[in-house]
């Protein structure tokens, strides 16, 4: 296993749509456990691989700390089961240091290929729900500072980019 390495805002590659996976093979199944091994070293608990640079329709979630419970999503498609609207805090490990309050629909229907290309289907709520919404917005090109108001990303914009001049 590799750790990869996670683009960070306002990179133009996180804005890139990712392609469906055509077959699960052992490449893919490299990458996800290269995702994986990538997510619990940042640490965070959701990871897309367009965040690794990689824009296939590939995403992996892990909400236990023991990292007991790892969740593969290879081309996944939600459908909303209840149009009500949760409000969470979210992070990105692509924006590091930063949490938002975004409101998303609080209960989802979700039909993907597991680690193996498998289909299968669930019914997620919760931080799940919100988790697995959010990385697919990444494979969209889409980031959670994009909910907020044009000052606000701006403002994380400008500091992220101040951060990574000086780690460079």
């Amino acid at each position: 296993m590799a750790l990869l390495n996670i683009l960070e805002f306002p990179d133009p590659r996180l804005r890139k749509q990712a392609a469906p996976v055509s077959q699960v093979d052992s490449r893919i199944q490299t990458l996800v456990d290269d995702m994986f091994e990538t997510m619990y070293a940042a640490p965070g608990i959701g990871l897309a691989a367009s965040q690794v640079d990689v824009h296939e329709r590939v995403i992996v979630i892990d909400l236990t700390e023991d990292h007991s419970d790892p969740r593969v999503f290879i081309n996944p498609e939600i459908t909303v089961i209840d149009e009500d609207l949760g409000a969470y805090d979210e992070g990105c490990l692509s924006v590091p240091g930063f949490y938002e309050t975004i409101e998303r629909p609080r209960v989802i229907e979700v039909s993907a290929l597991d680690r193996e290309g498998q289909l299968f289907t669930d019914r997620l709520e919760g931080l799940m729900g919100i988790c697995l919404q959010h990385e697919i917005d990444h494979l969209e090109g889409k980031l959670f500072v994009d909910y907020l108001s044009p000052l606000k990303r701006q403002r994380i914009r400008s500091k992220l980019v101040k951060e990574q001049k000086l780690r460079s």
